[in-house]
């Protein structure tokens, strides 16, 4: 099916806000390191009066994974909700300004969800999350003709967790299905998948074509051996692609399987978005034709250039990174 969006991305519409910080600090604001910690509204607020220079941006996980399609060269579109507030509009702006399709979706009496996300010297991050708008999202704010455009819808994990998450993932399930998009679902965090283990197994083995997940993820979706989880999500989904950090990743569908390394030549300074990035560069390099081995190369691309500096958004041109795989 061809559409001028065919890759559509759901989830949270979070402004990040991201800034430096020392471990004393992390510590003395009794923080998780290296966790997504979960705040409220006067703590986002009272966080950000504390922190130092902060550099504001539209992200999310499903959002970052648009902006990194865009950046490969492809087109993509985001479903999220945020206020009509400042940070709504900051939002707003920078995600179209990144060549993504938005269309506002408002909330009534809450905040845009943020993110304050602390980047200590060994390149670990922490973010305080406040939810805000973004939890609000149902399956009404659901834009059919977008997604029964699209060749690709992609859910976050962390949708899930939301009040009504699952709805909405069930109401993208009877839209992609009537319409022949093919699903794709990442699976975000460790704890989001023990948190939803039951239903979230089953959405994957009923609706998934393409699960994303990391080495953890795998494991806790299927405890034990990493080789035998790799086989039991081999014939749960269609497709999977599962990042191993410093060990590269895989992409396997069937019994077709496509290892690649790690670029170690990247020197690491902030993690922020390398799973968003890898998606977008994944799934941009699928829609295009690509096969296995070469989306997994053009996703190590994109994750490689967006960790070698701070925050979730490419700085340099990704279409030059990858223009040899189009030839």
């Amino acid at each position: 099916m061809s559409s001028s969006t065919p890759i559509v991305t759901i989830g949270n519409a979070i402004v990040d806000i991201i800034a430096r910080a020392d471990d004393k600090f992390i510590l003395d604001q009794g923080m998780q390191k290296s966790a997504m910690n979960l705040i409220d509204a006067e703590r986002a607020s009272s966080l950000y009066d504390a922190i130092g220079p902060a550099t504001e941006i539209s992200g999310g996980s499903a959002a970052n994974t648009a902006v990194g399609i865009v950046a490969c060269g492809g087109k993509a579109g985001f479903i999220g909700k945020i206020s009509e507030d400042m940070l709504g509009r900051i939002f707003s702006h920078d995600i179209r300004a990144a060549g993504v399709v938005f269309t506002p979706v408002y909330a009534e009496d809450n905040q845009t969800a943020s993110s304050t996300i602390l980047v200590t010297p060994d390149s670990e991050r922490t973010m305080n999350t406040h939810l805000g708008a973004s939890i609000t999202l149902g399956p009404y704010d659901m834009d059919e003709a977008l997604i029964a455009g699209a060749e690709w819808v992609y859910l976050e994990g962390y949708l899930f967790d939301a009040p009504r998450g699952p709805d909405c993932y069930a109401r993208v399930a009877e839209i992609a299905g009537a319409n022949g998009t093919k699903v794709a679902v990442s699976l975000s965090d460790a704890w989001c998948v023990e948190r939803h283990h039951a239903a979230l197994s089953a959405f994957l083995a009923d609706h998934t074509d393409l699960v994303f997940g990391n080495e953890d993820e795998i494991l806790t979706l299927f405890p034990g051996s990493f080789d035998d989880a790799v086989r039991q999500i081999s014939t749960m989904v269609e497709e999977a692609a599962i990042t191993q950090g410093a060990g590269g990743s895989l992409a396997v569908r069937g019994v077709d399987k496509a290892r690649v390394e790690a670029d170690s030549d990247v020197r690491v300074v902030d993690t922020t978005g390398a799973g968003d990035l890898y998606a977008g560069g994944y799934l941009y390099a699928r829609q295009k034709g690509h096969d296995l081995e070469t989306a997994a190369r053009i996703a190590t691309i994109a994750a490689s250039e967006v960790i070698s500096h701070i925050g979730a958004r490419p700085q340099e041109d990704l279409t030059k990174l990858t223009a040899r795989f189009d030839r």
